[in-house]
Parts: structure tokens; sequence; C-alpha cells
């Protein structure tokens, strides 16, 4: 590691220098500077070396050859993929909830994902989670549709629903539930 010895004059706070040039006066402070960790004296970016103490960042270029913190970075995809993604699984038994958000969460975890991928977003996994969780509700949500469409199309929910207009009293309607039950055990 170089250290290179910066002087600055210490003057009180007056602003004013004295003439004296020497390092030796006490009214200079000698600051270590560490220039590189290697032994090499290696620019940052704009021709200046860093200092020790001194932030990185600003000037060194990240990866993707944008200065790192130039960008904000752009989680907005990811969030909502997780929020719809659990919306969507607690709502699975909605044609909305478990359809639309489903597919919603799936599609803002794959664009999500992909912002993740490219460096522009930092929750990549998070979107990749939405993005399941979403897959998740839409396809359980769609076999109950399914299955609902299916019995409500059957021979036997029609035979139940004209039972249940003749029915009048209770007891009848009870029957007809019954008989709807035997009839779709035996298929």
């Amino acid at each position: 590691m170089d250290v290179v010895v910066a002087v600055r004059h210490v003057d009180g706070g007056s602003g004013h220098t004295d003439g004296a040039s020497a390092p030796d006066d006490p009214s200079y402070e000698a600051e270590p500077r560490m220039t590189s960790t290697h032994g090499h004296h290696e620019p940052t970016g704009h021709g200046q070396q860093m200092g020790y103490g001194e932030p990185a960042g600003h000037d060194q270029p990240t990866r993707h050859g944008q200065p790192a913190g130039t960008g904000e970075r752009r989680n907005g995809f990811g969030i909502a993929a997780l929020v719809l993604g659990i919306v969507g699984v607690l709502l699975f038994w909605t044609a909305l909830g478990g359809i639309v958000l489903g597919l919603l969460a799936v599609i803002f975890g794959v664009l999500g994902f992909r912002r993740g991928r490219r460096g522009v977003a930092t929750n990549g996994t998070m979107a990749v989670v939405g993005a399941v969780l979403g897959a998740l509700a839409l396809v359980v949500s769609s076999v109950l549709l399914a299955m609902g469409v299916a019995v409500i199309n059957s021979d036997e929910f029609k035979s139940y629903q004209d039972c249940i207009e003749q029915a009048n009293s209770q007891s009848e309607r009870q029957d007809c539930a019954r008989d709807f039950d035997r009839e779709v055990d035996e298929r």
C-alpha cells in the first residue's frame, strides 16, 4: 500500500496563511492518503487518486458501465409481484383473486426478474417468489373454476335445479340435495 502525505495548513479558522512552507511548522498537519491497496497508482475515474477515508462510489464504474449511485433502483415490479402473489394465494378461491391477481403477479415477477438480471433492480429474488406464488394461485384458481363449471353444466346439477324448483317444503329440498349428492358420488 502506498501512502502519500498531503499537507494542509491549519490557521485556526482565520482563512489566511502565514507564508510558511515547511511541513515541520506546527501550523501544518499531515494527512495520510491511501492511493492503492496493491502498490499501484490507480485513477478513480477522473484522473484523481482516491484518498484515505474518501467515499468510493460515484466515480467508479459498475459492471454495467454506469457509475455506481447514479441511477435509482427500480424495484417496483418485484414488490408488486410479491404483493399480488400473496394476495392471489390468499384469495385463490375467487376468480378475481386467483386468476387475475395471479396472472398479474406472474407478469410483474418476470419483468422484475429481468430488471434484476440487468442490474437495474435489486430484488430479483423477490420478483421470482412473487411470480411463483402468482402461478400457484393462477393454477389452483383455474382448476377450481374448471371444476365449478363442470359441475354446473352437468346433468346431475340440472336435475337438482329442477328438483329444487318443484319442491314445496324444506324436507323436499333436503331430499333434492341428498339425491344430488348420491348422483355425484355414483358418477
